[in-house]
């Protein structure tokens, strides 16, 4: 049984993009220089993309062997949108409650429970910023966020989520 965020490597979900764990390392080198991908990034944190692409971030989660998840809500127009569209990109199960609640609870026990986690790369593209979805909801939106990259800072496995309004 597939569980959220561990599929095979071969075909990953639409949204998901997985490392190979094959010569994978926490560096890489350019012009002799070894770098690190996220370097000076905490490695629990919860904040606007503003200075990376998500091409970047996508690179640096492939360079580290972490999940890269990614979501675009820019035609979100309710919460239940939003809940809906992050359910189908990061292939949450059909039994996903669509509520924040059981949002973090897909962001943490249940991919805790499926086995070990190398750590997240989170990007959340294009959060509506309306009437329908205020700032009290973004805010609510982002905690959850913030209380996952808590969780797995607990169990010492990087969480990054990156995050842009619309």
């Amino acid at each position: 049984m597939d569980t959220p965020l561990r599929r095979n490597a071969e075909t990953p979900p639409h949204g998901v993009t997985t490392a190979s764990p094959v010569g994978a390392t926490d560096t890489h080198t350019r012009s002799g220089v070894t770098e690190t991908p996220l370097k000076g990034i905490r490695p629990n944190i919860v904040q606007s993309i503003r200075a990376f692409r998500v091409q970047e971030l996508q690179d640096a989660a492939t360079q580290l062997n972490q999940h890269f998840l990614y979501a675009n809500l820019g035609n979100a127009q309710s919460k239940q949108d939003i809940l809906d569209m992050i359910a189908a990109q990061y292939t949450f199960p059909a039994h996903f409650g669509k509520n924040f609640d059981a949002l973090y609870d897909c962001m943490t026990d249940l991919v805790h429970k499926s086995g070990p986690q190398p750590g997240f790369i989170v990007v959340l593209e294009q959060i509506p910023a309306h009437a329908k979805f205020d700032k009290e909801a973004r805010e609510q939106l982002l905690d959850i966020f913030r209380d996952a990259a808590d969780y797995w800072a607990d169990r010492k496995i990087p969480f990054r989520c990156f995050y842009s309004f619309l």
